[in-house]
């Protein structure tokens, strides 16, 4: 359920996946877009925090100012002297009390600030109710429909109420219940104890609302953040079109590229200008007609070298067909000639033998190279393949001593090939297998699962040291150059059966370990043109040294959890191969790693221990 639903997210997002790392350009854009959106964020934070911290000192030093005035006035008013005329008589002590006195007080300083400011007068003590004998202010009171114990927090009350000194604190001003109601609003309160006309105690507040504060604020913030969209997209576009005047010289090439590397050698990249992605257009082209004046020689070099084969093969089949009748006429009377003249009878024969084959194979390799070789598919069973070959090598395996053993014969093999190829690529894995066997034991397995069929040929001779797994496949290469040829072979015979492996669109494989033998695979594709995904036969054999050490440690570890004893081998059977599972229906191992004929072996190198004894054996 977890894969399937990460396919189920991965899937609509896979076209954008794919443009995203194709376009190195939308890459640059995208980079450019976020780094300069992120110094654009970090900038309007740090100017925002500036431009607010600095309203706000401003406005705590004009609050500060203007309540310090306030609270001097309020101050002086309560101080002064009682008087029964005058224009002021309304300020005075006399016939009032300290309430109505606190009401026109707080309309007095209130009436200076025409909306910059509210005042609120607060009874002594945390809350409403005064202190124990206070004769004063007996309730809340302020300007302009403002709530003052709402307004003015509990925080600030108190630390009034324990101190002397001006206070201070951010809050909201919050207004009574009303037709025309205010909504809350930021505020700086300033707050002071203070003494009434009856010399009673009380606390004084200036509200000083940040509606103005605020909107310059905002005003900042939408002012940063349109000059910053502004300011990214411009970013952007300029990214974009910078990285098109760098990006689409490069796809032209990469365009060219590939072009050329399809066969197209005459195209060219579009120079114009003087400056670094010209001078590259330049080089590029120049490089492109080094590489197009080299491929030619090249290819006539190899042309020449082809029709040289080619021709040389031909014109030698005329003299060698007149020195084969020479010689057969030769060795069919070699009985009367004396014994070192029938004996170079014997041998003109034998190396005449060897030049025709030679010749044949030249000429073969010669089909391959000149793209000549044609391939007559339909339907075949390897196994009749597989006993024509066992049938011509039988000869051969009785000389050497050589039991040849076919596995997986019980069902039909069928697969699309030419028979003949596959023929002559088997009579070659089989005959070398029985030359370099040791006389022991050849193996010959078939298998067939999916869509792909293989014949896996396997003796236990001198092996394959570490790397000649993979050179094995080429021209005149021979493992051992002081060993002697029993079959005169010409050393072509693998190239030869590698190519028609790759005709076939299959693979011809080699594995070896020295001392332990080698096998030799040739997968086909059940169906002509169907592409290989895996071979039913593993390329390292079940009974190679490596898997016969894990089955030993896994049966080991077996035997000592359950504490049973292993029945013992059969001493009687010549083979050391162990008897095989039957293959299921679906291939029995993973898609080999490489898709080339010949890659993908692995050569197990003998233990030190092993060697040493092997070589006192040959020593002695």
């Amino acid at each position: 359920m977890l894969r399937l639903f990460v396919r189920l997210v991965r899937r609509p997002l896979l076209p954008a996946v794919r443009l995203w790392r194709r376009n190195i350009q939308l890459r640059v854009v995208a980079a450019t877009l976020l780094i300069s959106l992120s110094v654009v964020l970090a900038l309007g934070f740090v100017v925002i925090a500036q431009v607010s911290e600095g309203l706000l000192v401003a406005k705590e030093e004009a609050a500060q100012s203007q309540a310090a005035g306030g609270f001097a006035v309020a101050q002086e008013k309560a101080n002064t002297p009682a008087t029964v005329d005058g224009p002021d008589a309304t300020d005075n002590k006399v016939g009032r009390d300290a309430s109505t006195w606190m009401n026109s007080l707080v309309k007095q300083l209130a009436s200076g600030g025409q909306t910059a400011f509210e005042v609120a007068a607060l009874g002594a003590g945390t809350g409403e109710q005064p202190q124990p004998g206070a004769q004063g202010v007996r309730g809340a009171r302020a300007s302009g429909n403002v709530d003052p114990t709402a307004s003015v927090p509990i925080s600030l009350r108190r630390a009034v109420n324990h101190a002397t000194g001006t206070f201070k604190t951010f809050s909201e001003i919050r207004y009574t219940s009303g037709a025309d109601q205010k909504q809350p609003e930021p505020a700086l309160v300033v707050g002071k104890r203070l003494t009434d006309i009856n010399g009673d105690p009380y606390d004084l507040y200036y509200l000083f609302p940040l509606t103005q504060e605020e909107e310059s604020l905002n005003l900042v913030k939408s002012t940063i953040a349109t000059a910053g969209l502004f300011v990214v997209v411009l970013l952007s576009g300029i990214a974009w079109l910078v990285v098109r005047q760098v990006v689409s010289p490069v796809r032209m090439a990469a365009g060219i590229a590939e072009r050329l590397s399809a066969g197209r050698l005459q195209e060219r990249m579009k120079v114009t200008g003087e400056d670094d992605i010209a001078r590259l257009g330049e080089a590029f082209n120049k490089m492109a007609q080094n590489l197009q004046n080299k491929i030619q020689q090249l290819e006539e070099l190899s042309r020449m070298q082809r029709r040289f084969v080619s021709d040389v093969s031909h014109e030698l089949r005329t003299p060698l067909t007149t020195v084969r009748m020479a010689a057969d006429v030769i060795h069919d009377a070699r009985v009367d000639f004396d014994p070192v003249t029938a004996r170079s009878a014997e041998l003109l024969a034998g190396q005449l033998d060897r030049f025709e084959s030679l010749l044949a194979d030249l000429l073969e390799i010669s089909r391959f190279d000149a793209g000549a070789a044609a391939l007559e598919a339909e339907p075949i069973d390897l196994r009749e393949v597989v006993r024509r070959v066992i049938d011509g090598a039988e000869p051969l395996a009785e000389h050497k001593g050589t039991r040849i053993r076919v596995l997986g014969d019980s069902q039909p093999v069928i697969a699309e090939a030419d028979a003949r190829r596959v023929e002559r690529v088997l009579r070659n894995l089989v005959v070398n297998a029985v030359e370099h066997g040791e006389g022991r034991d050849v193996v010959v397995r078939l298998a067939s699962a999916g869509g792909a069929v293989a014949v896996a040929v396997r003796d236990y001779g001198v092996g394959l040291k570490p790397g000649e797994a993979t050179r094995v496949f080429n021209r005149f290469w021979r493992a051992d150059p002081a060993r002697a040829r029993t079959t005169g072979g010409t050393g072509l015979g693998l190239s030869i059966a590698v190519e028609d492996a790759r005709l076939h669109g299959g693979w011809l494989q080699a594995w070896g370990e020295p001392g332990g033998g080698s096998q030799f695979r040739l997968t086909l594709p059940r169906t002509a043109d169907e592409p290989l995904r895996g071979s039913p036969i593993p390329l390292e054999p079940e009974d190679s040294r490596a898997n016969r050490a894990r089955a030993a440690a896994d049966a080991a570890a077996a035997a000592s959890g359950s504490r049973a004893e292993r029945p013992p081998a059969d001493a009687g059977d010549r083979s050391p191969i162990p008897p095989r599972p039957p293959v299921a229906g679906g291939l029995s191992v993973p898609a080999d790693p490489t898709a080339l004929p010949g890659s993908g072996a692995r050569v197990v190198a003998r233990p030190a221990e092993q060697a040493q004894q092997e070589d006192r054996a040959d020593g002695r």
